[in-house]
């Protein structure tokens, strides 16, 4: 999916110079309600799926290191965060998330290392795992024994937990929202200088992503050969007591084995980077859901809004989110069996295929246009919400349990009912796109992977700076309102024209200075010099890179890395299948 993004997404999004998700299907099929729709949407998701599940998890390792209350530990993440978050904006955010890379790899490493080394090697793992049977379980139940067929990819169609056609189909279209058109993984991207550097980031992270299935999933394993009454337990009273979930303590797996395995100091920085990278990831998704509620929401009502009012809106609205997240949590560490990587794919399948369609369907069909992408996406969703809601009226029984839920639940797996919402979606949105008016011209130029090349119009660029330009004429009108205010002053208390010389007045004026200055920096913005309120003396802000040329010799290596990175992928799913 990162190569579809990098190969496939990005050139439409660069020569289309978008700042969020929202805005280029605003530009694409113009009007409001689709913008919105997927703006709101996009913080329900994150709400359902990112923070809550970021909080669960950087909790659970604070949990097993100081033996604190995951709710106590919540707050103490969040507090951090929250001064982490205050003076940093997406520049922060990238370069800690590459500081943090570089020494989490190092860790996972060796934490891998001591795995294996502690539970004999490879054969003892292959060995070792099928028999890691808990010695506590319920009688005459399946409960706390491994499946078959732990170690293939492709599983049954029918029985098993993940079902191959649903892995291939109904899995990979809910992760082509996440990785070709979320906010979130995207925003870096359209940071990039040039297409070639936004290639090459995706392909740097394709091949990264093939090192959690090594440094994650088995130890992982590992970590259930190793603790097995523990990280298996199968009876609900003993979970509750080792854990605190009677669901199931498998998410504490990969943290048991930093506690457990890695000496003194390696423990400590272990523990310290995931929590790092766990705050990190919660700054990235603010930042992004700050970013979306100001720029799509708040400035559609109102237009003016100063850059103040802005910034502080979107602080504000980034605690809502962290408090509606903090009582989803309970929800999270109770769904699916306790099993925090099937609550993400699960949720994901009921809200994320429509707009995976939408996306798919705007930048690769021309025809497409809004009432067809609106109602699609509005039955898709509705479609989505229902089985949602029937999920958390009838949760899964647990192994030693009789399943009684309706058969939507219990006859239609979760990847097959995401396979079957997309092509629900994709029939609305050809239908009703086919029934009604063509979009017009300028919501195709240079919006479609057919259309990247058209020319710019000049029009469009013109437009840009004035909305721009609008956007900033806020402030300078306070700061000349407040220059004349001071020059009457000036003007009652001495000669018209001449400045006081009052030291102590000039010192406050000082001292507010530099206050203003502190605060301007706390909260991630510049403040303008002098001169700088006059509108038709501020350039003009720079345009986003829309160019799609690349040096011949840096695509080639580009390219030539592809081929490698997808020969590596084919072989190791053919390989585990």
């Amino acid at each position: 999916m990162l190569l579809l993004l990098g190969w496939l997404f990005l050139p439409i999004y660069i020569t289309s110079g978008v700042m969020t998700m929202p805005e280029y299907l605003q530009r694409r099929f113009g009007g409001r309600r689709t913008h919105l729709f997927i703006a709101v949407l996009s913080l329900v998701i994150y709400i359902f799926t990112k923070i809550s599940v970021d909080m669960y998890a950087g909790a659970l390792f604070i949990q097993l290191a100081l033996q604190w209350d995951i709710y106590v530990a919540v707050v103490v993440l969040l507090s951090i965060t929250a001064l982490y978050t205050v003076a940093g904006g997406l520049a922060a955010v990238i370069y800690t998330d590459a500081v943090q890379t570089a020494i989490m790899l190092a860790g996972a490493l060796t934490l891998m290392g001591f795995s294996f080394a502690e539970v004999g090697g490879w054969d003892a793992l292959m060995d070792g795992y099928l028999n890691a049977i808990p010695s506590i379980r319920v009688p005459n139940s399946t409960c706390g024994i491994p499946r078959e067929d732990s170690f293939h990819i492709f599983r049954d169609p029918v029985n098993s937990d993940l079902p191959w056609p649903g892995v291939i189909i109904g899995m990979s279209i809910p992760s082509m929202w996440y990785w070709c058109s979320d906010q979130v993984i995207v925003q870096r991207s359209l940071a990039s200088k040039t297409l070639t550097h936004a290639k090459g980031g995706s392909l740097m992270a394709a091949y990264l992503k093939f090192l959690p299935f090594f440094i994650i999933m088995l130890p992982g394993m590992i970590s259930r050969i190793l603790y097995t009454d523990d990280v298996a337990c199968a009876d609900p009273e003993l979970c509750n007591q080792i854990c605190g979930n009677p669901v199931g303590c498998s998410d504490t797996a990969y943290a048991r084995l930093v506690m457990e395995l890695l000496p003194a100091g390696l423990r400590g920085l272990m523990m310290a980077v995931m929590i790092a990278a766990l705050m990190s990831s919660l700054t990235s998704i603010f930042n992004s859901a700050s970013t979306i509620f100001t720029m799509d929401l708040w400035r559609t009502f109102r237009s003016r809004a100063s850059e103040w009012e802005l910034m502080i809106v979107g602080r504000v609205f980034v605690l809502v989110l962290v408090v509606v997240s903090v009582l989803w949590i309970p929800v999270v560490q109770a769904s699916q069996g306790g099993q925090l990587f099937i609550y993400i794919q699960s949720i994901s399948t009921y809200l994320q295929p429509p707009v995976s369609i939408i996306f798919i369907a705007g930048c690769f069909w021309k025809r497409t246009n809004e009432k067809g992408a609106f109602w699609g996406l509005a039955v898709g969703l509705l479609v989505g919400c229902i089985r949602m809601l029937l999920d958390f009226i009838y949760p899964a029984p647990l192994c030693f349990e009789e399943d009684d839920r309706p058969g939507v639940l219990k006859y239609v797996h979760y990847l097959y009912f995401s396979t079957l919402l997309s092509f629900i979606t994709l029939a609305v949105v050809v239908v009703v796109s086919l029934a009604t008016e063509k979009p017009k011209p300028e919501q195709i130029s240079r919006l479609t992977w057919f259309t990247r090349f058209d020319p710019v119009e000049p029009k469009e660029q013109v437009f840009s700076v004035e909305q721009s330009n609008r956007s900033f004429e806020g402030i300078p009108s306070q700061i000349h309102d407040m220059e004349v205010t001071g020059g009457e002053q000036e003007s009652c208390n001495g000669k018209a024209g001449e400045p006081r010389t009052d030291s102590s007045s000039v010192s406050n004026v000082r001292s507010q200075s530099r206050l203003m200055s502190a605060l301007y920096w706390m909260c991630g913005m510049e403040r303008r010099k002098e001169g700088a309120d006059d509108p038709a003396s501020c350039p003009a802000p720079e345009q986003a890179t829309c160019s799609l040329e690349e040096k011949p010799r840096l695509r080639l290596i580009i390219n030539v890395n592809l081929l490698i990175c997808l020969t590596a992928t084919v072989f190791i799913i053919g390989y585990w299948a």
